[in-house]
């Protein structure tokens, strides 16, 4: 697969991410190597990785426990604090090798130390290799909503190895599918229509998807780095899909969802609306619905839970103005942006999805 050059930095593939490594280690004088993992990556991903690593730097291992709830500035103070102490500055590297979280929030701390040190992604989950690790998005919750603090600073390179993804459990891979399934609604149809039988879907070619996956990426990113325009198409199933994510999130008597679990169930209900918004049509409506629940678990939802889901809307980083956002799917493929929906369409979604 060949390299991709998003915004300032190449996207490099398997055996070619580490030759790509190693002279980015030779060409530039780095004083010192940390490598950010979680308790999972730590484990499974770092004896992968770093017999490729060919450099004489210091390399230190900075841990921190997997799961979204740790995904929080707490975390982040705890590493800035191991940074301090074990001597990073300003020509230090970070190398964050993980999933969603450990991009995400590693990306924020390099951001940040120090004004800005350095810093190379290694995703190691599905969906972190086609959406987390590739745009420039980096931060971490507040509470329990989602990413409500931190930046737009893109990585020194990214390396996406899909020999990581035998780590990763089916539920993750099925997370990580949710947010390809949108790529193709919102921006190919014909990519879109590979997935309706999953069954027959090739996966000895699954690299080829989700490189395809990363290039729809990148090229909406590219169009629109701070997400002014384009990139909000990005958002499609995620205004719902965050709500619903956060809500289980701090709800102890719910099961805490994965991201795309969340994003799966948010993609059905904001086609729904979609559909009644006149932007799709009925038969359009009930493939993207019949294909997304044929691959996930329903989501059970009770009359209590709408409420305080509504509530969290108000929240969501995407509201201008005081008014909820959505972008929205127009006919597979497209999409329309900022777009305001009323409660009781919202409403009539969730009695649909139940149904």
């Amino acid at each position: 697969m060949q390299t991709i050059l998003a915004n300032n930095y190449p996207i490099h593939f398997n055996e070619k991410a580490y030759e790509a490594l190693n002279l980015h280690l030779k060409e530039n004088k780095y004083s010192n190597l940390f490598i950010i993992v979680d308790s999972n990556t730590n484990e499974f991903c770092l004896p992968q990785f770093l017999p490729y690593l060919e450099t004489d730097l210091t390399i230190e291992i900075i841990e921190f426990e997997a799961g979204e709830e740790n995904k929080n500035i707490e975390t982040c103070v705890q590493i800035w604090n191991v940074l301090t102490e074990l001597g990073a500055d300003r020509k230090s590297l970070v190398i964050n090798l993980g999933g969603g979280v450990v991009t995400d929030l590693g990306g924020f701390v390099a951001s940040t130390f120090k004004r800005g040190v350095d810093f190379i992604h290694i995703p190691t989950t599905l969906l972190s290799m086609v959406d987390a690790s590739v745009g420039g998005k980096n931060g971490v919750d507040l509470g329990n909503l989602k990413n409500q603090i931190g930046v737009i600073n893109v990585p020194t390179m990214v390396l996406i190895d899909t020999h990581y993804l035998e780590t990763v459990p089916q539920n993750e891979m099925r997370s990580g599918l949710a947010e390809m399934l949108k790529h193709g609604l919102i921006y190919d149809k014909e990519y879109w229509e590979q997935f309706l039988d999953l069954k027959a879907v090739d996966f000895a070619d699954f690299d080829e998807l989700i490189y395809r996956s990363v290039v729809i990426k990148n090229e909406i990113v590219t169009q629109d780095p701070t997400e002014k325009n384009i990139r909000k198409s990005l958002n499609f199933g995620h205004t719902l899909g965050h709500a619903i994510e956060s809500y289980f999130l701090e709800n102890q008597n719910k099961t805490t969802l994965l991201h795309g679990e969340a994003i799966a169930a948010g993609m059905i209900l904001e086609s729904y609306i979609s559909l009644h918004k006149k932007l799709i049509n009925k038969e359009e409506f009930l493939q993207i619905k019949a294909t997304i629940k044929s691959i996930f678990d329903d989501i059970v939802f009770s009359d209590n839970d709408l409420a305080p889901i509504l509530e969290l809307l108000i929240h969501d980083k995407k509201n201008e103005y005081g008014t909820i956002q959505f972008a929205l799917i127009q006919g597979i493929g497209k999409i329309k942006i900022d777009q305001s929906v009323e409660n009781e369409l919202i409403i009539k979604a969730f009695d649909d999805y139940k149904s």
